[in-house]
């Protein structure tokens, strides 16, 4: 059974190798904003298909959409490991604004885990924007997430919170021990 890929297969804007998709989102940042008669975006599309693409140690990459989900799912796995120590809708969601603000590496740095995958930004302006983009897709990818698992009685649901520690291409967007 293949991977899930993403249904966006043109985009208008790329950021190195990577689509610069539309986002239904509150946060600031360079995404355009999704017409409103737009049904789901790259950030449900990657919720949608996480459980199923985790388990994959391969993908094939078939568009630049693609490259902007694996970066969703594995910041989606990085969100459940820290989600694990959460025990309340709260606290979940001042630990996933912190994680969503945190430095993180981009295409081209040093410590990010997929360098042969990615494009590097060519101008330092297309680097900030980059990164800019990244910070406003982590955002709303927290919170989208911490509704989801905390979505029934305020308790984490273990249904979601057992693949934290699944690892999607034995990749991980943090360094070893972290």
């Amino acid at each position: 059974m293949p991977a899930y890929h993403s249904s966006f297969t043109k985009s208008d804007k790329l950021l190195g190798n990577m689509a610069m998709l539309p986002l239904k989102t509150t946060f600031r940042g360079p995404a355009p904003v999704c017409p409103p008669d737009t049904e789901l975006d790259i950030i449900d599309e990657a919720l949608y298909f996480f459980k199923a693409n985790v388990f994959f140690r391969t993908y094939e990459i078939k568009n630049e959409a693609d490259r902007l989900l694996i970066y969703i799912t594995l910041y989606i796995t990085e969100c459940l490991k820290r989600l694990q120590k959460c025990a309340t809708h709260n606290q979940a969601l001042t630990e996933m604004y912190s994680l969503a603000i945190s430095k993180f590496d981009i295409p081209g740095d040093p410590g990010f885990p997929l360098n042969s995958v990615y494009a590097k930004p060519e101008t330092s302006d297309e680097a900030d924007k980059m990164r800019q983009y990244l910070q406003q897709i982590r955002q709303e990818t927290a919170g989208r997430l911490v509704e989801k698992v905390y979505s029934d009685n305020g308790k984490p649901s273990k249904w979601w919170l057992c693949f934290a520690k699944k690892k999607f291409m034995d990749k991980s967007l943090s360094g070893p021990g972290q």
